[in-house]
């Protein structure tokens, strides 16, 4: 099988997909050997999502989804299992969509912080879906305010680093023309 590039514009491009992907990846895996402080199942702070938003920012849904794809397949490789990849890549596709519809149609009146949020919301919502499918109850969505919760508090602080680093890349004008 071949590998066609068209130039070395993307040769680039996927240079720098792989280096999110990594990122991403990375992020998650380093993020799951700090236990949040809080001690409630489900909460985590949700640093590869850092990346998504900046993908979001400067590539394609398709490119910024195999990102996510990708690194849900592989975190559930190395910390967990089918049940861990479930709510994961639900959680990740839901949110994808959900920052990529608000950085498209909503940008104009909501920070990437806002963005964030609605993105960390919309993974809790994806969660609790799965949950509430795997153990066939609907009792399940009674913790949705805990999740909900946390989604705004987490969703602020990754927002607030997606904007550092957004600003940043685009300041650098490392990616660009792509």
């Amino acid at each position: 099988m071949r590998l066609y590039i068209k130039n070395r514009v993307d040769i680039k491009k996927m240079v720098l997909l792989a280096l999110l992907t990594s990122q991403a990846l990375v992020l998650s895996v380093v993020e799951s050997w700090f236990p949040v402080p809080v001690g409630i199942p489900g909460i985590k702070l949700g640093l590869s999502n850092i990346i998504t938003i900046v993908s979001l920012n400067f590539f394609s849904l398709s490119n910024t989804m195999a990102i996510v794809l990708v690194k849900c397949v592989l975190s559930s490789l190395f910390m967990g299992g089918p049940v861990i990849f479930a709510f994961s890549i639900c959680g990740g596709i839901l949110s994808t969509l959900i920052m990529w519809i608000m950085l498209k149609y909503m940008e104009r009146w909501l920070s990437l912080i806002g963005i964030s949020i609605a993105g960390a919301i919309a993974h809790n919502i994806g969660q609790i879906l799965v949950a509430c499918f795997i153990m066939s109850d609907l009792s399940v969505v009674g913790y949705l305010p805990v999740l909900l919760l946390s989604g705004i508090i987490m969703g602020t602080f990754v927002g607030i680093c997606s904007s550092f680093f957004v600003r940043a890349l685009k300041r650098l004008n490392i990616i660009s023309n792509l």
